[in-house]
This record gives structure tokens, C-alpha cells and sequence, in this order.
């Protein structure tokens, strides 16, 4: 099942029937180990998934009372958040309608670390599941920028956060974990 929230009293009964739900963040062309490691959670807890993007060129105008969130785009291109969420929702669902999981799909708005510790917060989730980001100098940069998406979730919310590997393992020889190369 997917849905993307339109209205705050539809989001406020989904939000009812999510609550203690797992949370997983994903991002377009993500190794698909993520969402596995969250879907056995959500099995082994018997509980919904929630499957998250997090648009970073909108930012949040405000927000009612009733939570539902009104954002206004960053950049004039607002259209490659949507084309995101579509992509990551279309891969959700080839693998997600394979399992018996309750499954929802939201984007979010914003800071990636704060957005996804509101939702948990209103869904009152068991876990938040995120994936490390791939090697790269461009990574590095946006790294030491924005900080680590998992150790700012870790540092600034009571959640357990699963934190699952992407692409090959650092080797112990290699000092740093994100060389200074171009990509």
C-alpha cells in the first residue's frame, strides 16, 4: 500500500494507524540491503513500515496545529523532489507488494535529521533505519557540511537507529574513510 499525504485530516488518520511503525529513509538508486533490513524489522516487530524521502530543495513555511506541514521550494526547480519521491516510491513498491508488510510512503521537507525524527516523533516509531552514504568527494563535502544524517538522529532523538551499509566496506589500511578524490 502507498499513499502520499494530501490533506491534515488524512494525514492525522494515517498517522493513527502508523503509530510504532519502522521508519526507513531511502534515496533514488539506494542499494536495495536498506529497505531489506527495515522490512525484517517491521516483520520481526509486527508493525507498518514507512517508507521516507526527505525533498532537501523545500523547506518548511509552517506548520498547523494539527501537524500537517505547508512547505515552498528553495529552488525554482521543485519538479526533481517529486521525480525523487516517485523513484524511490517505485522501488519501494517492487519490493514491498512481495511481502505481507503495511507499507506507506511520505516525503518530507527539509533538514533530512529533523525531518525524520518529526515523523517519528508523531508516529511514536520503534526504529528509524537509514543507510550510510556512499564514498566519494562529494559526499565528504556534503558530510562535513550537514553531518551525518544517522549520528545526528543517534545525538538528537531517544529512537534506536539502525544504521545499514552501502557498497564495499572501508578497509582497517585505509586512514580515511572518504579520500580527497575527485569522483
Amino acid at each position: 500500500m502507498t499513499d502520499s499525504t494530501s490533506t491534515p485530516s488524512d494525514e492525522a488518520a494515517q498517522n493513527a494507524a502508523l503509530q510504532k511503525a519502522v521508519i526507513v529513509g531511502l534515496q533514488p538508486n539506494q542499494g536495495r540491503h536498506v529497505l531489506d533490513e527495515a522490512v525484517r524489522f517491521a516483520q520481526l516487530l509486527r508493525v507498518p513500515l514507512v517508507v521516507v524521502h526527505v525533498d532537501v530543495t523545500r523547506f518548511v513555511t509552517y506548520e498547523d496545529p494539527d501537524g500537517y506541514v505547508h512547505s515552498a521550494p528553495i529552488d525554482i526547480n521543485f519538479d526533481a523532489g517529486a521525480a525523487e519521491f516517485e523513484a524511490v516510491q517505485e522501488a519501494a513498491a517492487k519490493v514491498l507488494d512481495l511481502t505481507d508488510v503495511t507499507w506507506t510512503a511520505r516525503q518530507l521537507v527539509g533538514d533530512p535529521a529533523l525531518a525524520i525524527k518529526q515523523l517519528a516523533n508523531k508516529l511514536d516509531a520503534q526504529l528509524i533505519v537509514v543507510g550510510t552514504r556512499k564514498r566519494g568527494f562529494g559526499e565528504s563535502v556534503r558530510e562535513f557540511f550537514t553531518g551525518s544524517v544517522a549520528a545526528r538522529l543517534a545525538h538528537r532523538q531517544h529512537r534506536s537507529v539502525l544504521v545499514v551499509p552501502q557498497g564495499e566496506p572501508v578497509p582497517d589500511s585505509q586512514k580515511e574513510i572518504w579520500p580527497e578524490s575527485a569522483e
